[in-house]
């Protein structure tokens, strides 16, 4: 991945090549527009992981109503484009350059929202010039990207933009940490396995946790995931199908008792306080 932040932009897409980018897409990430547009047309991924879902924070610049469908176009003055579409200067041009000139379509990106049975009573009411999160999938049409929205809502805090922008820096920072752990010898559930049911029976973060065995195992599949809703309970099955979902439901409730683990969006999803 290019470390460069010049124009404002990140790369989705890059440190990923090969065998890691067959792995199942899955988890929201968040980003940046200019990320989303310099996407490969493989999908959205991150140091070889593969996301499912992507969240935004941008400013709803217009809003078009259809028959099928409401249009939000969005910007959040990450990147630099002409009319065509075409980048304009490169990413070595200084953020407050682009300030002084900035252009009419920087950053911009259309997202659609599909309308149910019951019309535009579905629709959220969104007010344009402002705010609004967004939760959805990357489409890419024609070479054209544009996003199919799972969720829209508007926020009015200042303060969640700038989280949003932190949650962007910290899953880059933290897909790059988990990258470089595997490629030198990291954590694996598969690595190491002894007569606990694969799993190390000593470790010294477990030892200094009280934590051994599944109990850890799960611990550090929680404290390794890139997500900014945190692990599913569905995820931790998957990785763990020989545990059963009782004493799955056991060794969460232990570590929430203990501190370690707290849940996020809803009750079965899961992040490390410690991560």
């Amino acid at each position: 991945m290019n470390d460069s932040f010049g124009a404002g932009g990140f790369n989705a897409t890059a440190g990923g090549g090969g065998a890691g980018n067959e792995n199942k897409a899955e988890g929201v990430l968040p980003l940046v527009i200019e990320q989303v547009l310099e996407s490969s047309d493989g999908g959205i991924s991150l140091f070889g992981h593969q996301y499912a879902m992507i969240t935004l924070v941008a400013i709803i610049r217009n809003v078009d109503y259809s028959s099928t469908k409401v249009t939000y176009q969005l910007e959040d003055h990450t990147g630099m484009y002409g009319a065509a579409g075409s980048r304009v200067g490169n990413t070595d041009t200084p953020r407050d350059v682009h300030a002084l000139f900035p252009l009419s379509n920087a950053g911009r990106i259309d997202a659609h929202l599909w309308i149910e049975d019951d019309g535009v009573t579905s629709t959220p009411s969104i007010v344009p010039q402002s705010y609004a999160r967004v939760v959805g999938s990357v489409r890419n049409q024609g070479g054209s990207k544009s996003i199919m929205i799972f969720k829209i809502d508007q926020i009015n805090s200042p303060n969640e933009v700038t989280t949003h922008l932190l949650e962007v820096l910290h899953a880059r920072y933290k897909g790059e940490e988990n990258s470089k752990r595997k490629v030198e010898g990291g954590f694996d559930t598969n690595a190491n396995a002894t007569s606990n049911g694969g799993f190390m029976e000593s470790d010294s973060v477990g030892a200094s946790l009280g934590l051994n065995g599944k109990q850890l195992a799960v611990y550090k599949a929680i404290k390794s995931h890139v997500s900014d809703i945190g692990i599913s309970r569905k995820e931790l099955q998957a990785k763990f199908s020989h545990i059963s979902p009782s004493e799955m439901q056991s060794i969460i409730d232990h570590m929430g008792q203990e501190g370690m683990i707290y849940t996020t969006v809803d009750t079965d999803h899961f992040f490390c306080v410690d991560a």
